[in-house]
């Protein structure tokens, strides 16, 4: 059995944006029906528009659908949300196993579920050369 949320902690934690949150509730905003994590770089809302719920799915069931900045339904105990660095293991392996012989780097963005520019971003932040690159070297 669940435990209720501590309303005033977990919109101390919203303002504070705090990551030992991040996972462990989802903000709902009724002003503008989306639901948010804990650490998410929007601007807070205002108090009496939030409602805090336990899951993702909990959130969805009120009527609320996912924020497209902090992607809550990718939360951190969620296997997709092990995101960047899953991402760019999964992207070696496919490139290691020739998705970009014909130097298509939008093809493989689209295969793991982003976009190029996105899949770009993510090479240079933990490898320092883009897919195409990382590619031609191995």
């Amino acid at each position: 059995m669940e435990q209720p949320l501590d309303q005033e902690a977990c919109w101390r934690a919203v303002v504070a944006r705090d990551a030992r949150f991040d996972g462990r509730f989802f903000t709902g905003v009724t002003s503008t029906g989306i639901y948010c994590r804990p650490v998410c770089p929007a601007r807070s809302p205002k108090r009496e528009n939030v409602v805090f719920h336990p899951t993702a799915a909990a959130a969805e069931e009120a009527g609320l659908r996912a924020c497209l900045r902090c992607r809550p339904e990718t939360a951190p105990e969620m296997g997709a949300w092990r995101g960047t660095s899953n991402t760019v293991s999964r992207a070696l392996a496919m490139i290691e196993a020739g998705a970009l012989d014909a130097g298509n780097a939008d093809a493989l963005a689209t295969r793991l579920g982003m976009g190029e520019r996105q899949l770009r971003r993510l090479f240079r932040q933990h490898l320092g050369a883009a897919p195409v690159s990382v590619a031609q070297t191995r």
